[in-house]
This record gives C-alpha cells, structure tokens and sequence, in this order.
C-alpha cells in the first residue's frame, strides 16, 4: 500500500500541512524539521502522487515527439538511435515521453495541433525541418515552447540545434576527389527539407572549388530510404560514363546504392566508392564498411530534450542556436579507384 502523507506526519508526530510544505521545500519549515521529514520519506518509501502535482501546476510534464515516416514499418536507425538519447534524458530528468508517427504533411500537422490543443505534452521537439515548416509556424503562433533539430529557412527566431551539413558534404566530396574521382553522382535529400538545401551547397562547393563541373544528370532526389537509394543507384550507374562514385544523402539510400552496384556485378570500393551521411551503426558494419559522415545522434537527442526541459522549467538557455561539426569517418567503401586513376 502506498505511504501517505498522513503516514510520514503520524510517524513524525507533525501535522500533514507540516510534511507537505516540508516536502515542496517551503522556506517557512525549519532546517531540522524538513530533514526529519525527508529522512521519513525515504526510509517509508513514500513517492509523490504525481498526476495530483500536474493537475494542481497545470503541467503534464510529458514532451511531444512526431516522428516523419512513411509506411507501416518503422525501420531508419537513424530514429532508432535519435529517439533512444531523447527518452533517456527526459527519463533522467523525470518528464515523461509522447511519441506518436505520421507521414509528414497535413496529418503530421494534425497531430501537433492535438497535442497542442489538447494540453497533453509540455513541449514539442521537432524534427526534420523544412524550408518553410508549417509546424514551426503553427509552434510559433500559438507561442508554444519547443526546440528543433535543424534550421528552417526565413526562420531563425527559435532554438535549435543542427549539425554543419555544408561543412560535411564539402569534406566527403573533396574526400572522393582527392583520391581521383570527378564524375561524382548525388542522391539528395527530399530538397523541401532544410538540410538537403545545406548538403547540396556543400557538394556543389567543393565541385567548384576543384574545377569539376556540376552535372544535373548526376543528381537524383531520393526520399531518405533504402529503397530510393537502390532506385537512384540503378538509374545512375545506368549512365554511359557511369559516375565512379556516389555520395548518398543519407546512410540508408548508400546501403540501397550498394545493392544497386552490386547487382550489377561492381565491387564497392574498388570499382565504385560510396559514401552516406549519419553514421547509424550498422554503417561500420556494411559490406564494405561505408565512408560516411558522423553526426551524434544520440547526443543530438539528448541535447535537443535537455534544451527543452530547461525552457519549460525556465531555466534559459546559454545558446538558442547550436550548431555541431560533423566529423568525416573514412572506410572501406570510397578507396576504389577513381576517374584520374583508372
């Protein structure tokens, strides 16, 4: 049976309004009694009645997260992993976790007005950002707190966190073209999504920055899917010269471009490189091991939830704006020959 409050004040021979503001670390209770108070509850096993605490703050203590994904399955590592580092920390810090998945567009913004309007989560993290986010605006409107992973174009008014993915694509690109390469295909990101816009000018600029060309039948846009991947693969590699590599926008469409090359009977690494982005775990272990850039994505979780809890607690923030370089992790997957060495 659960201990009371009465429980601790019969034991302590206090009143229940004694062991109550003790507890709530009211200034009004002595030093002494509040550490008898607190001694009692521990020793007793007494835990808060929690649903009463929201109901009297008016805070459910729950933060909102809408995963973007298509299907019936739910399959990209790269959520597996993002989604572990949020549920931790808000576990740590004692907040619990709405999850809920929709296909992005109109039902995914549906389901931000309900949670919204409803008042079943504190806060919102959103995820996947897009150059004009209706959700964000909608966020912004209602004056509702929440902090994004990524930026959102014409937008700046709001925190988040993002990770440099110009800087990523410039090094991964200059990665394949120091090591011979110059008919560089590209599987883009869905271009609606901010971070495409970035990773795009990174390939484009470090192109430039060689004297390589750009050539639009060189890039494919992709949905973020193993299975797009294999598609744009197919399509690119049917191309009379084919590229010599591939840069994926994502590690999930490489994994695809891989099996595309192989059914046609190319060896990665060595008569094709490709390369991804994310570094999800399965990426070290790929046959071969993929060359790819790694952004903490379980950190990235963590951080993004931490950045939240602090607005709903008001507590500030130090930086509204975080922005985290990637690191370029080279392997086996890109030391294939390339366009000057062949």
């Amino acid at each position: 049976m659960a201990v009371t409050l009465q429980d601790i004040a019969d034991r302590l021979g206090v009143s229940v309004s004694t062991v109550s503001r003790a507890l709530a670390g009211y200034s009004d209770i002595a030093a002494a009694t509040r550490a008898r108070v607190l001694q009692a509850a521990e020793e007793m096993g007494y835990r808060p009645n929690i649903s009463a605490r929201r109901l009297q703050q008016q805070r459910t203590e729950t933060i909102g997260f809408v995963i973007p994904t298509f299907g019936p399955r739910f399959s990209d590592p790269f959520f597996s992993e993002l989604l572990a580092g949020i549920g931790n920390e808000a576990a740590e810090q004692e907040y619990d976790l709405l999850v809920s998945t929709r296909a992005p567009g109109p039902e995914e913004l549906k389901t931000y007005k309900r949670m919204v309007m409803e008042q079943r989560v504190d806060g919102m993290l959103v995820v996947r950002t897009h150059q004009q986010d209706s959700r964000i605006a909608y966020l912004l409107s209602e004056d509702f707190p929440f902090v994004a992973f990524g930026r959102s174009g014409g937008e700046d008014g709001f925190p988040y966190l993002d990770v440099d993915g110009e800087q990523g694509l410039r090094e991964i690109t200059q990665h394949l073209i120091d090591g011979g390469h110059r008919r560089i295909a590209y599987i883009s990101a869905p271009t609606s999504l901010m971070f495409s816009s970035h990773r795009l000018a990174g390939y484009e600029k470090a192109l430039a920055a060689n004297g390589v060309d750009f050539d639009p039948s060189l890039m494919i846009e992709g949905e973020l899917t193993e299975r797009s991947g294999y598609a744009a693969g197919m399509q690119l590699l049917s191309e009379n010269p084919r590229p010599s590599a591939i840069i994926a926008c994502n590690d999930l469409m490489a994994f695809g471009a891989i099996s595309a090359a192989r059914e046609l009977g190319l060896r990665v690494g060595r008569d094709l490189a490709v390369t991804g982005f994310d570094d999800v775990p399965l990426a070290a272990h790929a046959h071969p091991p993929l060359t790819t850039v790694r952004q903490p994505i379980y950190e990235i979780g963590r951080r993004t939830c931490r950045m939240l809890i602090r607005l709903l607690e008001h507590k500030g923030l130090e930086d509204r704006h975080v922005l985290l370089e990637p690191q370029l992790v080279i392997r086996a997957s890109s030391t294939g020959v390339g366009d000057e060495k062949a």
